[in-house]
């Protein structure tokens, strides 16, 4: 079964064809890749192969009805014989097929490099399950026994993922990086293991491979290119690591280098992927995750090329030029590396060194003078511009992916990587905006509406939930506080629970919603994530009623600005502000009662207050 899903998995790639340098190269070693895992990953599909050969073998040495008899009148061929036709027939076979597909050297790596990925997700998804069932079904185990158990078992499941990310790297690394941000639904051990460890402490290329990498792109060694280059990245993620150099006239600058054998692993890896998820819905029929190999396959071969990547960054920065010229207080206070074009390739990105702090490191960020309530404010602001003013959105803002720094005494965003935007339609990005308006102002009849533009049908209700995280009656309460959750233990288990629950539901909804929401749903767990690790997020809801509500307004302004028009755009503006301000003031309210001892409160010490993202 598996052996025939990696086939058509080859075939699907191969009739899509290629339109680039480095999608052709990722299309040609994807289709080996599934040849690999075809030959290699199941005992029926070896099994016939080898019948097929030998009955090749069999015809060759017959040659015909008149060979047939010849051979019958001077007895049948020894073992040894028999072994040696089979083996010449398989060799020519093999020999024509290499010459007439003239496969690269990095189709070929691909071809090998998929069973051996197989083997070791097989490998690591039984350790993992095997040790819970043996572990937890100990006689007598329960209580707070139990609980130790089981947190040891997510440590040690924990530490065999991350030991397979790193084995295998490539897609893995950015799969384990996603799941580093998931700490509204995963065990606590998984997402701290995979937070400390893949976010930016990566596998590094050794020197030599980065010279060669220059010499093939740039023509010479980065010696020679540059005044100076640092051997020892000073970084290092699932595509690419980060080197600092100067050029000849003194400029810092961040080289950015893709690992070497990237564009091989990869597509082994969409083809291990394929397969899995083939059987996964074979097994499973409810469960279909062919949408995560989807966007696998049109996203990854944009990230590998650095070009790409370039000329996102420059239209993110005239998006923020434009809203800055437009009177956007933050638009200014965001900046985008400019790009030094002479050192570029495909693999290889140069840009404007930025010296800066994690942009979740609280104790760094108070020693420059930077509230974490203000960079918080600063990102919730940023990037809801992106997706409700320009539709262009950075879809991968985990925490190694912005620094924070002083300008003229002003807090400064500095957005780094740019391989993965997502470019949303002006119907997309008004009809998500009325989505969420509806969502803030408990419309359940709104939300059935917009919600159906979005292919949710009868599920409308879970995909509110998982927009908002809260569960649907949640959403409908007529109060100002209705989307606001706290992050606890018993949260994080209720939406645990709400997964498991829905999981049919809630694959057959990602199936088939709009392919930008898939992309904008891991924004949303990027930007949570950080708001959480700074500990004091601002109020994401009041800023997301204030965007979207504000894109609908000019759509409407734009379409017929009479005076009429313009009365019904300040009356909803002043409906928003009003339940904004009842709802920063229930909140003030419910911290200063915790602060004194009066209940528990929302929000209060030693509890982040999570505030949904528009996303």
């Amino acid at each position: 079964m598996l052996g025939r899903l990696a086939l058509a998995g080859a075939a699907a790639v191969l009739q899509r064809g290629c339109t680039s340098v480095t999608a052709s190269h990722f299309c040609s070693a994807s289709a080996a890749a599934a040849g690999g895992a075809a030959a290699a990953s199941t005992a029926p599909v070896v099994a016939s192969a080898a019948a097929a050969g030998a009955a090749a073998a069999a015809t060759a040495a017959a040659g015909g009805g008149s060979a047939a008899a010849a051979h019958a009148a001077r007895g049948a061929p020894s073992p040894l014989r028999r072994l040696a036709l089979v083996g010449a027939s398989l060799g020519v076979g093999a020999g024509a097929a290499y010459l007439v597909i003239q496969p690269s050297p990095e189709a070929l790596k691909a071809a090998y490099l998929t069973p051996v990925r197989l083997a070791r997700d097989v490998y690591t998804a039984a350790a993992i399950v095997l040790d819970y069932k043996v572990s937890l079904s100990k006689p007598g185990l329960a209580g707070e026994e139990r609980e130790a158990v089981l947190q040891a078992c997510h440590q040690r499941g924990a530490d065999r993922l991350l030991q397979l990310c790193f084995a295998n790297g490539g897609i893995y690394t950015k799969l384990g990086q996603h799941v580093g941000q998931l700490d509204h639904l995963l065990p606590e051990p998984y997402v701290e293991t995979m937070k400390a460890h893949l976010l930016d402490r990566c596998p590094v290329s050794d020197i030599d491979e980065v010279r060669s990498m220059f010499v093939q792109d740039l023509g010479a060694p980065p010696e020679q290119l540059f005044a100076y280059f640092s051997p020892t990245p000073i970084a290092s993620a699932s595509l690419a690591q980060v080197h600092e150099a100067r050029d000849h006239a003194g400029r810092r600058l961040a080289v950015k280098v893709q690992h070497a054998g990237l564009r091989e692993s990869c597509a082994a890896d969409v083809a291990t992927v394929e397969a899995l998820v083939g059987c996964v819905r074979w097994v499973f029929p409810d469960f279909d995750y062919r949408w995560l190999v989807d966007e696998i396959k049109e996203n990854l071969p944009r990230e590998l090329d650095f070009r790409h990547e370039a000329a996102n960054s420059e239209r993110c920065r005239a998006n923020l030029e434009a809203s800055a010229r437009a009177g956007a207080w933050h638009a200014d206070r965001v900046h985008v590396p400019a790009v030094d074009y002479r050192t570029c390739s495909p693999r290889i990105l140069t840009m404007e060194f930025i010296d800066g702090v994690g942009v979740t490191d609280v104790a760094a960020l108070r020693r420059l003078g930077a509230s974490p309530r203000e960079v918080s404010l600063l990102v919730a602001e940023t990037f809801n511009e992106m997706i409700f003013t320009h539709g262009y959105v950075h879809c991968d803002p985990h925490a190694a992916n912005m620094l924070v720094r002083k300008v003229d005494g002003h807090v400064q965003l500095v957005l780094l990587d740019h391989g993965l935007y997502k470019a949303i339609s002006d119907s997309f990005r008004l009809e998500y905006a009325a989505l969420w308006r509806a969502l803030i102002f408990a419309d359940a009849d709104g939300i059935r509406r917009h919600a159906a533009a979005m292919n949710a049908g009868d599920a409308y209700d879970i995909f509110a939930a998982m927009l908002t995280q809260r569960p649907w009656e949640q959403i409908l309460e007529q109060r100002s506080d209705h989307l606001h959750v706290e992050r606890s233990a018993e949260t994080r288990q209720m939406a645990a629970d709400y997964m498991a629950k829905y999981g049919r539901e809630i694959s057959g909804l990602l199936q088939r919603m709009p392919r930008p929401l898939l992309l904008l749903l891991k924004t949303n767990d990027c930007l949570r994530s950080v708001d959480y690790a700074l500990g004091q997020p601002v109020n994401n809801f009041v800023i997301t009623a204030r965007e979207c509500s504000a894109a609908l307004a000019r759509e409407r302004l734009r379409g017929h600005p009479g005076p009429l028009v313009r009365l019904g755009v300040a009356w909803e503006r002043l409906r928003v502000e009003t339940r904004m301000l009842l709802f920063e003031a229930m909140v003030f309210w419910t911290r200063v009662k915790a602060r004194l001892g009066l209940g528990p409160g929302r929000g209060g010490p030693g509890v982040a207050v999570d505030q949904p993202h528009p996303l």
